[in-house]
C-alpha cells in the first residue's frame, strides 16, 4: 500500500475516535473518506493505461452479471420450481401428475422449494462466475476475494458496520411489515429441524451474494475502473432488494458502499460474509420472537 493511502486511512481512523462532532468536522470526515477512496483508486492502476488496447474484462464480467441476474430473477421462485416438477412428472417419470400431487403433500415439500431457491443462487452467483474466472479470464480465485487478504487490519470497521445495524434490527423487529416478511420460509417456527435446515440454505446464499458482488464484480472491474468498480456494483446490488421492505432496500445502497470499500481495501469477501450472516440470522430470530416464537419441538 502506498504512503498516500496509509496516511488517508490513518486520518479516517483517528477522526472516528471522537464523539460530539460538529457539522464542520463531519464535513472534514467526509473529505477524508473521499481522500482515502482517491488513494485506493490510484493504487488500482499499477501502470499507465494504454488506450489503444481494450480491456475486455469488465465487458465479459458485466455481461455475465446481466445474464446471471436475469436467470436468477425468473428461475428462483416457486412458480419455476412447480413448473419444472410438473414437466418432469409429465414427460420423464412414468408416475404422472398423481406422483407430483403426492410429493406436494409431503411434510418437507415446502423446504424443498427453498432448496430450489438456494440452488439458483449458488449456480448464478458462484458456479457460473467461477467458470468464467477459470476458463475465460484465466485468473486465480484468490484475486476474487476468496483468500483472507488484509482482513485483520479492518476487522474493527466490520464490527462498527454491523453493530448499529444489529441494534436497528432490534428496533424494526416490532414493525408488522418486518415481522411478517421474515423468515422467508414461513414454517421455520414448526420445528428446530425446519429452522436449522432453512438457515443453512439461507446463509449459504449470503456467501453467494458476497462473492458475486464484492468478489466477482469489484475485483474483476478493479483494474479498469479503479475505485469506481464499487459504485458499479452498488446499482445491481440495490436492485436485488426491490422485493424487500423499503427501509432495507434503501439501506442496501449504503451497506453495499461500505462493504464494497472494505472488500476493495482488504481484497477479501469474508468480512462481509460474516457481517451479512450475523445480520440475517438476527433478523430471522427477531421476527420469530415477535410472531410465532422459536420452535418447541425437534421434528415437525
Amino acid at each position: 500500500m502506498s504512503d498516500d493511502s496509509c496516511h488517508n486511512i490513518h486520518l479516517l481512523n483517528s477522526s472516528a475516535k471522537y464523539g460530539g462532532i460538529s457539522y464542520n468536522n463531519k464535513m472534514n470526515i467526509m473529505q477524508r473518506f473521499v481522500a482515502m477512496l482517491g488513494a485506493i483508486h490510484r493504487e488500482s492502476f499499477k501502470e499507465e493505461v494504454d488506450v489503444r488496447n481494450w480491456d475486455t474484462r469488465p465487458a465479459i464480467v458485466l455481461m455475465t452479471v446481466a445474464f446471471c441476474l436475469l436467470a436468477l430473477h425468473y428461475l428462483k421462485f416457486n412458480t419455476a420450481f412447480y413448473s419444472a416438477l410438473s414437466w418432469w412428472f409429465e414427460h420423464v417419470s412414468s408416475q404422472g401428475n398423481e406422483a407430483f400431487y403426492q410429493l406436494r403433500q409431503q411434510t418437507w415439500f415446502p423446504l424443498l422449494s427453498q432448496a430450489w431457491w438456494s440452488f439458483w443462487h449458488v449456480l448464478t452467483f458462484v458456479l457460473i462466475p467461477l467458470l468464467v474466472i477459470k476458463t475465460v479470464l484465466k485468473d486465480s480465485l484468490k484475486d476474487y476475494g476468496l483468500g483472507l487478504g488484509d482482513l485483520k487490519k479492518d476487522i474493527k470497521w466490520y464490527v462498527l458496520l454491523a453493530a448499529p445495524i444489529l441494534f436497528f434490527v432490534f428496533l424494526v423487529s416490532f414493525r408488522e411489515d418486518f415481522s411478517s416478511h421474515y423468515p422467508f420460509y414461513k414454517l421455520a417456527y414448526r420445528s428446530w429441524a425446519d429452522l436449522i435446515a432453512w438457515e443453512i440454505l439461507y446463509l449459504i446464499q449470503f456467501f453467494c451474494v458476497e462473492f458475486f458482488f464484492r468478489g466477482f464484480i469489484i475485483q474483476a472491474c478493479r483494474p479498469a475502473f479503479g475505485v469506481n468498480a464499487i459504485f458499479v456494483m452498488i446499482v445491481p446490488y440495490m436492485m436485488i432488494h426491490f422485493s424487500k421492505p423499503w427501509l432495507e432496500a434503501t439501506g442496501a445502497i449504503f451497506f453495499g458502499l461500505f462493504l464494497g470499500v472494505l472488500a476493495f481495501h482488504t481484497r477479501t469477501i469474508w468480512g462481509g460474509v460474516v457481517v451479512h450472516i450475523s445480520i440475517a440470522l438476527s433478523m430471522d430470530i427477531a421476527a420469530l420472537l415477535q410472531t410465532k416464537g422459536l420452535p418447541q419441538q425437534w421434528l415437525p
